[in-house]
């Protein structure tokens, strides 16, 4: 009987140190962070390559709020976000400067593209985006307007500005409010322009009869940022974790994982952080 009687204690030791290692490993494998992000980093598809790669070598998993870059920024001032990853460098630094982010670090890059209907009513096709700005302006074209704040209506505002238009292109103008994805799928649907990031354009399937009708402006630069939100002004903010992926994305590792990603065999972003 004692053989007997001391199984259960020694069993019942083994099943609660069971239990402790399958709760420990299962609150490691529920690390997560929250990303503020573009949609172009999600409708590009790039995070769907990236971030699988990224929980393999961490053990945390991100979990993205898509949106535009203005509305990503005013998420992380809430504090509803540990990490940002999005494209407007002036709105970046000033959200640096103001003491919500803790530092800036260059990712990525690619480019915008002024994309319209292959017949190019408005005479917009060339390598000069300010000056198929005015021309759009001048042919009252429809254009699809993002219009919600985001990195690629803050380009497209600073383009209507060099071109002399503070309010686009008259009657033609049309701001959706929306992502990315659905502005080129309105612009596909009506025959109007619109202003995309490559990324996008390149991961988008419903294209009707739209075309690249402006490329190549060095004024058509890109460029993407990881900042992690200032814990100082939300202590919930894991900024540890979210450090861990601003590390691991400007690596050798994440900035090859970055150029690695391709569709058709045309790279969609080329990074930028240096070793």
């Amino acid at each position: 009987m004692r053989s007997f009687d001391g199984f259960w204690p020694l069993a019942l030791a083994r099943s609660a140190l069971a239990a402790i290692v399958m709760i420990s490993g299962g609150a490691a494998l529920a690390q997560s962070i929250v990303l503020a992000s573009t949609t172009s980093t999600e409708q590009s598809g790039l995070f769907a390559h990236l971030l699988p790669a990224f929980r393999q070598a961490s053990g945390i998993e991100v979990k993205v709020v898509a949106v535009g870059t203005g509305q990503a920024l005013d998420i992380a001032r809430r504090g509803d976000a540990d990490v940002l990853f999005v494209h407007d460098q002036q709105a970046e630094e000033q959200f640096v400067a103001d003491g919500w982010g803790l530092k800036r670090h260059p990712v990525m890059y690619n480019d915008f593209v002024l994309v319209g209907p292959r017949a190019d009513p408005a005479g917009a096709r060339g390598r000069d985006i300010v000056q198929a700005f005015g021309k759009l302006a001048g042919a009252r074209a429809p254009f699809i307007s993002r219009g919600d704040k985001s990195g690629t209506h803050m380009a497209e505002l600073r383009y209507w500005a060099q071109a002399g238009l503070a309010q686009g292109p008259g009657s033609g103008l049309r701001a959706c409010g929306c992502g990315m994805g659905p502005a080129l799928n309105m612009a596909a649907a009506s025959g109007a322009y619109v202003l995309a990031d490559r990324g996008t354009w390149l991961n988008f399937r419903n294209r009707a009869d739209l075309v690249i009708l402006v490329e190549g402006d060095p004024r058509l630069f890109n460029p993407y940022g990881v900042i992690v939100v200032n814990p100082a002004r939300h202590p919930r903010v894991k900024a540890a974790e979210a450090q861990r992926f601003v590390d691991w994305v400007t690596s050798p590792a994440g900035q090859g994982a970055i150029a690695a990603y391709r569709i058709g065999g045309e790279q969609l972003f080329f990074p930028s952080a240096r070793p």
